[in-house]
């Protein structure tokens, strides 16, 4: 199979059946070549529903939810993103393609350089990725929209406080076997609300705070 018909299968039998239905998301996944952003090793898994390995012990996620992803977090041409977790730079491009400008933190060094190789050969302008611990950076600015494409064991506030009023915050919540994905709005200086959108598991961000469990 060709793989823009593997990449429109993809969409229709993964994306869109799981009640992915924005247009210009869909269109981001036809003109974004998942396959350039796969190990080459791992090329033949682009375009299945499955977690792809990366180095660092990480994954791809599946398109399925990089779909519920992009389309909770509604970016428009005028959005300023913050990603955390660039992994090889699939949703980073996605991101970008749909925005105005993507800031994208990396913990893993190999990750950071094949993403901003394959973000660059896609000819993606506009594409900031830093190599840092996401715990530790200070990002500067307000962004319109920050998707945390590492699983967070238990829900931390300070990436929220870096959203404009009005921005959208993407999380997954939890540890393995029942993960919750939330969208966090911005809707004034010290308010926000919270979605709870659909359950999945995805590998946890690393150095994420985890839940203090007591012994008695």
């Amino acid at each position: 199979m060709m793989p823009a018909d593997a990449r429109e299968q993809m969409i229709e039998q993964q994306v869109r059946a799981w009640d992915v239905l924005d247009a210009r998301v869909l269109d981001t996944f036809r003109q974004v070549p998942r396959e350039a952003f796969t190990p080459p090793q791992h090329r033949f898994l682009a375009y299945a529903d499955s977690e792809v390995p990366l180095p660092g012990g990480q994954h791809m996620l599946r398109p399925s939810v990089v779909g519920r992803l992009l389309q909770a977090l509604n970016v428009t041409e005028r959005d300023r993103v913050l990603e955390i977790g660039a992994g090889s730079g699939f949703i980073t491009a996605c991101l970008r393609t749909l925005g105005k400008s993507v800031q994208s933190l990396e913990i893993v060094p190999e990750l950071a350089d094949m993403a901003r190789r394959a973000v660059g050969q896609q000819g993606l302008r506009d594409v900031d990725i830093v190599r840092t611990d996401a715990l530790t950076f200070e990002p500067t600015g307000r962004f319109d929209a920050i998707a945390i494409t590492g699983s967070l064991p238990q829900y931390d506030e300070r990436w929220q406080r870096s959203l404009a009023i009005g921005g959208r915050l993407f999380a997954v919540v939890g540890s393995a076997p029942v993960m919750e994905a939330r969208l966090v709005r911005r809707v004034a200086e010290e308010a926000w609300t919270e979605e709870s959108l659909f359950e999945t598991v995805i590998d946890p961000l690393v150095h994420a705070e985890r839940p203090v469990h007591f012994v008695f």
